[in-house]
């Protein structure tokens, strides 16, 4: 997954940590082992690194709770959490799949936000009511600080963060429309993106004042993953409504079973089609299997004219078939989650349709992208 590190799994959820990771676990500890030795001279340098430690792996633990709060508010709805992970800029549970209402992706987005306002008054409440003084005073006043800062960031109305998430469904609720959702809290958070660039450029511009780079990192974060988000919700919208038939390749390279591998070099092979795979039917129409011009190599050509397709053909399991009738989004989501480029397409009675190509769905979408001619 892009270069990150599985850890384990938690509650049933795949853990990943980027490299990233350990850089900033560095910082904060040594961040944070500094002032704890700044501010109680009286600790050795090691125990102050130790604490140090305690805390940064604390605060981790908190932004792990937060994506637990998204992900067991999805779980309920039935969705599946495919990972959680551990990167620069805080946590992501990656979902199977959107809520299908906007009030439970309401309670998804929100979830993250509450664990983490729920830890800054348990953390606070065990200070004010043990009395704590000393470095453990000062830890759990960083760990309740840094929970609420958590949720409130968290909480700025623009994707890619909670609160954006909240705003689409909001949006959602009142127009109706997920996709419309999504372009509008995208596009707040493409403006919260360029608040936080500038208000990182411009004290560095007027006043050589480098002091806020991290809000550089985080605008440029924001804009990126707005776009992408907007981008993905104006593909969603244009394959609304269509199956896997609407994209069905025509003249897709189907055989029948029955013909000889003579007959399948002749009509298919030798006359120039493109093909180096094809589907084989039954006498039903039926897909059972398919068979690549290599395979005729397998066979010595005397042997043609009296050896049929069916004898050579490899058998194809339903799990790499579709339904004509499946959603071209969920298409293209299995196309991109299993590295596919082509996908047989059959009817509930197994059928065959003809085949799917990803190259297809996109010509598709720049077909319905394009400007009706006047």
């Amino acid at each position: 997954m892009n270069g990150t590190i599985r850890v384990g799994n938690l509650f049933g959820i795949p853990f990943y940590i980027h490299p990233s990771w350990f850089l900033v676990l560095g910082l904060v500890t040594w961040s944070y082992s500094s002032g704890l030795a700044a501010q109680f001279p009286q600790l050795s340098a090691g125990l102050a690194l130790l604490l140090g430690l305690m805390t940064a792996l604390m605060l981790f633990a908190s932004v792990v709770a937060h994506e637990l709060g998204h992900s067991f508010v999805a779980i309920s709805q039935g969705i599946d959490v495919k990972s959680i992970t551990l990167f620069i800029f805080g946590g992501l549970a990656s979902l199977e799949k959107e809520s299908k209402t906007p009030g439970e992706a309401f309670w998804v987005a929100i979830a993250g936000p509450m664990v983490s306002l729920l830890l800054c008054g348990i953390v606070t409440a065990i200070g004010v009511t043990t009395a704590a003084s000393g470095p453990l005073a000062a830890i759990l006043g960083v760990l309740a600080s840094v929970n609420l800062a958590l949720a409130l960031f968290n909480l700025i109305p623009g994707l890619p963060l909670d609160g954006g998430n909240i705003l689409k469904a909001i949006v959602w609720k009142i127009t109706g429309n997920p996709y419309k959702g999504v372009t509008f809290a995208s596009r707040v958070g493409q403006i919260f993106g360029w608040v936080a660039i500038l208000s990182g450029v411009v004290p560095l511009l007027l006043f050589g004042n480098a002091g806020n780079f991290w809000n550089l990192l985080i605008g440029f974060f924001l804009l990126q993953n707005a776009g992408n988000s907007a981008q993905f919700a104006r593909v969603q919208e244009k394959l609304t409504g269509l199956t896997a038939q609407d994209a069905v390749t025509h003249d897709s390279p189907i055989v029948s079973a029955n013909l000889t591998l003579r007959e399948f070099a002749d009509e298919r092979v030798i006359s120039g089609q493109n093909w180096h795979r094809f589907l084989v039917t039954d006498d039903d129409g039926q897909l059972v299997g398919a068979i690549a011009v290599d395979n005729l190599r397998t066979i010595p050509t005397a042997l043609w004219s009296e050896t049929q397709v069916k004898e050579v053909m490899r058998p194809i399991t339903e799990s790499t078939t579709v339904q004509s009738d499946q959603p071209l989004l969920e298409v293209m989501q299995l196309l991109e989650q299993q590295k596919l480029s082509v996908l047989p397409v059959i009817r509930e009675n197994g059928v065959l349709v003809g085949i799917l190509e990803k190259a297809a769905i996109i010509q598709l979408l720049q077909s319905r992208t394009q400007p009706n001619p006047a």
